[in-house]
């Protein structure tokens, strides 16, 4: 048993089983809707391991058209891996641990293995609650199965104690690595058309390349322990491998084992994550690649990452519109794991319809003119919620308000940035449909009196769980309810002003 992925159909798409070569064909040819047995949190690694693995074997046949016969695939993915006439690169189980198998570096000699019973076991998951993806479910596993965990793991793993290594292309070990990137959708929908993203994406990128310019799939390359790799000698696209695993055939079925290494397979400690991976933003003055962190995809990260008018962040390539994409609607796609200490607080994913009429506008100054004046808006109405019931919360005395007090707003406070966070893009698209002054203002208008009325329910829910003494609570929800309705009418006051401006100039 070798399961060569070069020759057999081991991976199910809803357009029937393809060997690799196959699959790039079928994709080329925009069949590929879905991956069936494609987990929601691998789809980024997939995704991008299939981009850089198709734009470097096309730069090294030499090609810049995108083939649609697997024949054609199948001889320049072999140009990536030209010291292994017999394809073991290619091969899922190994026949000899001293040679390469997918994904899986060779067997120095001399390490301790362990075994791992099942592909969602040796998948990147670790989370103190198990409660986003259970481990150790998959005792029924397809071949398929191993290679959706072998490339989530080894392109996106972190730091996993001692002995386990993360990948280089993320700032430290309890960091993300961030996809984010526009993708065409599927025709009639908001959903992603996973064969025009993929092949949208190999197209900009094969535009900037000239050759293959160093180590790719590092893999095939021996890893003596202890012994890293420089940046220096690997291709920008390079599809790294973090860990030591090894598949097996054990009665017919198979396993994996797994070992720890004395170093990280890159030496990129230095680089922050700035690797030249086309998906991460990187920080302009820092040089650092993005860590999700604790944060979700919210409107104000997406607004800091792409529209804000002092940019701290350089956009990524993938996120720069073509001049032939302007014609159709796109997604903006935002996914990572948000990571910690040895734990992830869960697969955070984004998906952003940008209709067709805003695809051009996108990147220019409107957006971020008008995303600046959303975000004042939803601020000013935030503090005047904060306000009125840090109020309640210090018995309607003005002159005790504070820092607790504030902090008992927090709860109503994230729920109204919930709510203003779905509305936010859809407004921000209309806003930008709009050419004339009149009607602009009545968009203004109504998102803040929308604002307001959802400040107000919020307001209302959180009164109950506010403590106040029973003979000042009539007093202090009183001052409260003014403080909040005199917050809004300075919000809608403000607007006012500036529509006045408007007309006198």
């Amino acid at each position: 048993m070798t399961l060569d992925l070069l020759q057999e159909p081991l991976i199910q798409t809803d357009a029937g089983w393809c060997s690799l070569p196959e699959l790039l064909a079928t994709m080329a040819q925009g069949e590929v809707q879905a991956f069936p047995a494609l987990r929601p949190h691998q789809r980024p690694a997939w995704h991008m391991f299939l981009v850089q693995l198709s734009v470097m074997a096309l730069d090294a046949a030499g090609r810049r058209d995108i083939p649609k016969d697997a024949e054609g695939w199948r001889t320049a993915l072999r140009l990536l891996t030209p010291d292994f006439p017999e394809d073991e690169p290619w091969h899922l189980i190994g026949a000899d641990r001293s040679r390469p198998a997918f994904l899986q570096p060779p067997d120095p000699g001399g390490l301790k293995w362990s075994a791992v019973a099942t592909p969602d076991a040796l998948d990147m998951l670790i989370t103190s609650r198990n409660h986003d993806v259970k481990r150790e479910i998959a005792h029924e596993a397809a071949p398929q199965d191993w290679i959706f965990a072998l490339v989530s793991l080894q392109t996106m793993e972190g730091f996993g104690g001692a002995g386990n290594y993360g990948i280089a292309r993320m700032n430290g070990g309890s960091s993300s690595r961030v996809l984010l990137g526009l993708a065409p959708t599927r025709p009639g929908t908001a959903v992603v058309d996973p064969s025009a993203w993929w092949a949208r994406d190999v197209a900009r990128l094969l535009e900037t390349r000239h050759g293959v310019s160093g180590k790719t799939l590092l893999w095939q390359t021996p890893w003596p322990d202890g012994r890293m790799l420089d940046l220096a000698q690997l291709d920008p696209l390079f599809i790294e491998v973090c860990r030591r695993i090894r598949l097996v055939e054990r009665d017919g079925t198979i396993g994996a084992e797994r070992s720890t290494s004395k170093a990280a397979r890159i030496a990129g400690k230095e680089a922050k994550g700035n690797t030249g991976d086309p998906w991460a933003p990187v920080h302009l003055a820092e040089g650092k690649s993005l860590t999700l962190g604790d944060q979700d995809w919210t409107h104000e990260l997406l607004v800091r990452l792409l529209f804000s008018k002092t940019p701290e962040w350089a956009p990524p390539p993938l996120t720069v519109l073509h001049a032939s994409e302007a014609t159709e609607p796109m997604l903006l796609v935002a996914e990572a794991f948000a990571r910690g200490n040895s734990k992830t607080d869960g697969f955070k994913s984004r998906i952003v319809p940008v209709p067709v009429a805003m695809v051009s506008k996108l990147f220019g100054a409107e957006p971020v003119a008008v995303a600046e004046e959303l975000l004042e808006e939803i601020a000013s109405v935030d503090l005047a919620l904060r306000n009125g019931l840090a109020l309640v919360a210090a018995g309607g005395d003005r002159d005790k308000v504070a820092k607790p007090h504030y902090a008992r707003s927090q709860p109503a406070r994230a729920l109204l940035r919930r709510r203003a966070d779905e509305l936010f893009f859809p407004q921000l698209w209309a806003r930008m449909a709009v050419t004339t002054d009149d009607g602009f203002a009545p968009l203004r208008r109504d998102f803040l009196e929308t604002l307001s009325r959802i400040a107000r329910d919020e307001f209302a829910r959180a009164l109950p769980a506010i403590p106040c003494a029973t003979l000042m609570r009539p007093r202090a929800e009183a001052r409260g309810r003014q403080a909040l309705e005199r917050g809004l009418r300075n919000a809608m006051r403000k607007l006012t002003a500036e529509e006045d401006s408007h007309v006198d100039a």
